[in-house]
């Protein structure tokens, strides 16, 4: 059962998105948040009961949906964050994706694609759609020089970058490891090496350094 928590300001937005959320099989809302604050409160509250996947919204009163963010990657770096948002401009995906989020679709997506979104993050730790696949494209993310640990590609094997394409491919362990022929434990130990060799900070992350050291293309 994947656990989420919907955090959006607008009552009526929230309220369709929980009760389409309860249509979804395997999935369940654990709680819903108006801002920020609200969501990390409750977050707090929660203890090690935590949902897997926060709903964040980006534009939140007290507190708003980039500094929600910022903060529960510190207090709770586990949870994964999919952002929904009326913005698709790319200065607001790379300010979300240099924050650590899991996912960013739009608002007005279609409800297959929220489904996927959840599922694809809950199971590879990301989801990357053309939206974000072209904003980390463009360069206007990549090059910046406060996106820290993206420039180690040189020092990576030759069985990491495997690992790192199968995983850019949304791959799950299993199916890496089968692909390559190994055990899961390997394949593990591979990814948290490619962890602290990139200084990313989860899958995500792994995913941005293969597009800035062009180890990976995507087919747009």
């Amino acid at each position: 059962m994947i656990r989420i928590a919907v955090t959006d300001d607008q009552v009526m937005f929230r309220e369709c998105l929980v009760n389409n959320i309860k249509t979804f099989d395997n999935m369940q809302v654990m709680f819903e948040a108006g801002n920020g604050i609200e969501l990390l409160k409750q977050m707090d509250a929660c203890g090690d009961d935590k949902p897997d996947i926060v709903l964040m919204d980006l534009n939140m009163p007290e507190m708003n949906g980039m500094e929600a963010t910022r903060k529960l990657k510190v207090d709770h770096p586990d949870v994964r964050v999919i952002v929904l948002s009326v913005h698709g401009e790319e200065k607001h995906i790379s300010r979300m994706i240099q924050q650590g989020v899991n996912g960013y679709i739009a608002k007005n997506s279609e409800l297959t694609e929220l489904k996927n979104a959840i599922e694809a993050t809950y199971n590879n730790g990301f989801y990357f759609n053309e939206l974000v696949l072209k904003t980390l494209q463009s360069g206007s993310l990549l090059n910046k020089n406060n996106v820290k640990g993206f420039d180690a590609a040189s020092s990576l094997t030759q069985r990491e970058k495997e690992i790192l394409r199968l995983i850019c491919d949304e791959c799950t362990t299993a199916e890496i490891a089968e692909a390559l022929s190994i055990s899961l434990r390997t394949v593990d130990g591979h990814r948290n090496n490619l962890l602290v060799k990139t200084g990313a900070k989860n899958v995500a992350g792994l995913v941005v350094f293969a597009f800035k050291n062009k180890l990976i293309e995507a087919d747009l």
